[in-house]
């Protein structure tokens, strides 16, 4: 039975990069390269106990430390659009935001829906920074702040 491990750790490495490459959601080939590694070692012919510890370890170790480095760079799961250019731009209020009420604000040319971050009130014609968007709407600050 010793023989089959080395080709069950293979087998498991070709699903798992099979699904990995279906999903494309950097979940299953940590564990891909937890299997590779338990491959070589059951190569050496350690114990099945020894082989899934190592499996183990390397694929949390590499979920750990890799996966969030190779999600920032490849921005799995985050669309930009043209309207995040908005953020950090300035603006003028052309409609007063109140507490709890939208007003509007003109950026860059455009006319947003927009509601204040923490003030209870911008009057119009104040300038503004915008620092979110929510929505359909601009979360804005007064840039004297």
């Amino acid at each position: 039975m010793e023989n089959l491990y080395p080709y069950l750790w293979l087998i498991l490495i070709v699903i798992l990069i099979l699904i990995e490459a279906a999903t494309v959601s950097l979940t299953t080939i940590w564990l891909a390269g937890g299997a590779l590694f338990a491959l070589f070692f059951s190569m050496l012919s350690l114990p099945l106990y020894a082989q899934i510890t190592v499996f183990l370890l390397i694929s949390i170790i590499l979920i750990i430390f890799t996966r969030p480095v190779a999600i920032k760079h490849l921005k799995i799961g985050k669309y930009k659009t043209n309207a995040d250019l908005l953020i950090g731009q300035t603006g003028i209020v052309l409609k007063d935001i109140f507490e709890h009420k939208t007003g509007q604000v003109k950026v860059k040319g455009q006319i947003w829906t927009a509601v204040a971050e923490s003030e209870d009130f911008i009057a119009a014609d104040t300038e503004v920074v915008v620092k979110a968007i929510e929505g359909v709407k601009l979360v804005v600050i007064s840039a004297e702040q």
